[in-house]
């Protein structure tokens, strides 16, 4: 790295720039708002659920220029908001209220107030997106049920949406920049860094073996802000370049380990069905703005929502050591509980999805859990199933999270639907084995009897929603 090892760092909070001396990277954005006096931003739950302490951070945008984008500060930590420009509650008005305040205010939108500076703020991020809808405050909970009012406050503004060409905040989303430059950091006794090469990452691995790797940082984020999990070394992936490039061709997609989930489903929108539905029910909107692809394979978790995705569509994964590159298939890259087959210095560089040349293929994910898009997996599951003209099966992949210690295919069950017809005796005849494929556990989201059942019958529920349903050609789009 080329940066020099420096005690302080530069934030720009409600355009006015704050300079922290050393202070520790992983104090969590919210405690920092909080401790400073800026306790507009509210403490909530603190895991990212309930978005009292929603701000808006210029980001980029898969259009590659700057946008507001609401995020959770409670999951963030200092040294990843370290020559970022924030937006609190406090900064939206000035001299009158913001018309999303206005709104709030004349449709009694603001009822105890608590959640309210958080709807505020994933309002203001929509606001200059022209994207005020409902998914907009998914992330948000009122605890005073008010949301009629607030849906009514979104629906105001969109329908009486001033010209913002003099809006300040416009203009400066035309002026400002979203790159984020090189960090050399320590505080505290902490070191932070956020190198821009991936070179420059693999030797600060070398450096650090035992370094703590941050993209998004959301799974992270929960261990800070709850367990305050201590990291002498901190490595920030979210600015390499290798690691933010996506690549659609005819043959295949490639999304690099640090891409916002966000930007993976505006871009690829269409082109896997089943990725489509899995990341509409991931998380709210202030997660998938800081979660990675590569963060959520990384982190081995067995409830992970996208690894059953990936693993239905035969992904791989791309991964670099300072020794050389390697390619291997995602089934093997989960070796047990948050074990992985990731070397000591080898970082997740990208995930590489074939496209099918199949004209018949069949695909959807499913995600059950307590709520809808806010919630981890009682058991997720993704199907893709290719059939010929006389609708035998030729190509099945069943994947589950939630039902063992890892992320898993039901392999036998997919060699005994190859050659199969795709009709309802077929999948009467495989439920039972579905039913006894894994030994998941019993917990407080769900006993083992109950996942079990959900194994086979969100199967079941596939094949309804498309067995009989006539089958169309999938373009296949670069």
């Amino acid at each position: 790295m080329t940066s020099a090892l420096q005690n302080h760092f530069t934030i720009v909070i409600n355009g006015a720039t704050v300079r922290l001396k050393d202070v520790s990277p992983t104090m969590t954005l919210l405690h920092y708002l909080r401790q400073s006096g800026r306790i507009g931003t509210k403490e909530g739950c603190g895991d990212g659920d309930c978005g009292a302490c929603t701000v808006a951070i210029v980001a980029q945008g898969s259009d590659g220029k700057p946008h507001y984008q609401a995020m959770n500060s409670c999951l963030i930590p200092l040294g990843a908001v370290a020559g970022r420009e924030i937006v609190t509650v406090e900064g939206v008005s000035r001299d009158r209220l913001h018309p999303v305040q206005t709104a709030m205010v004349t449709t009694g939108g603001s009822q105890c107030g608590y959640c309210t500076p958080g709807f505020v703020m994933s309002l203001f991020a929509a606001y200059y997106d022209r994207a005020l809808n409902d998914a907009c405050v998914e992330g948000n909970l009122c605890r005073c049920t008010g949301y009629l009012a607030i849906r009514r406050a979104a629906q105001e503004v969109v329908e009486n949406q001033p010209d913002d060409s003099d809006d300040r905040f416009h203009q400066h989303l035309q002026t400002t920049s979203a790159d984020l430059s090189e960090i050399s950091y320590n505080g505290n006794d902490q070191w932070f860094y956020r190198p821009t090469r991936l070179q420059d990452v693999l030797t600060l691995m070398e450096q650090y073996p035992d370094a703590t790797l941050i993209a998004g940082g959301t799974d992270l984020g929960l261990e800070i802000s709850y367990h305050r999990q201590h990291c002498e070394v901190m490595i920030s992936l979210e600015a390499v370049t290798e690691l933010k490039t996506l690549e659609n061709t005819l043959e295949f997609v490639e999304i690099g380990a640090a891409v916002p989930l966000i930007h993976v489903e505006e871009t690829l929108r269409g082109v896997f069905p089943s990725l489509d539905e899995m990341l509409h029910w991931f998380a709210a909107r202030q997660i998938r703005t800081r979660a990675t692809i590569g963060g959520n394979i990384g982190t081995a978790s067995p409830i992970g929502d996208l690894p059953p995705v990936l693993l239905s569509l035969d992904a791989e994964l791309k991964l670099a050591h300072s020794m050389g590159d390697r390619t291997i298939p995602l089934s093997d890259f989960f070796k047990g509980y948050r074990q992985t087959d990731l070397q000591p210095g080898e970082v997740i560089v990208s995930v590489k999805i074939p496209k099918s040349a199949s004209t018949r293929r069949l695909s959807q994910a499913y995600k059950i859990g307590k709520r809808g898009t806010d919630d981890i997996s009682i058991v997720a599951a993704a199907f893709v199933i290719d059939l010929d003209e006389d609708d035998r099966i030729l190509h099945a992949r069943l994947a589950y999270g939630g039902v063992a210690a890892i992320p898993i295919r039901a392999i036998a069950v997919e060699q005994m639907l190859i050659g199969k017809f795709w009709n309802h005796e077929t999948i009467q005849h495989v439920k039972p084995a579905l039913k006894q494929a894994f030994t998941p556990l019993t917990d407080l989201r769900g006993s083992a009897d109950y996942r079990s059942l959900l194994v086979a019958n969100l199967f079941e529920k596939f094949f309804v929603e498309f067995g009989e349903a006539p089958i169309q050609a999938l373009e296949v789009t670069a």
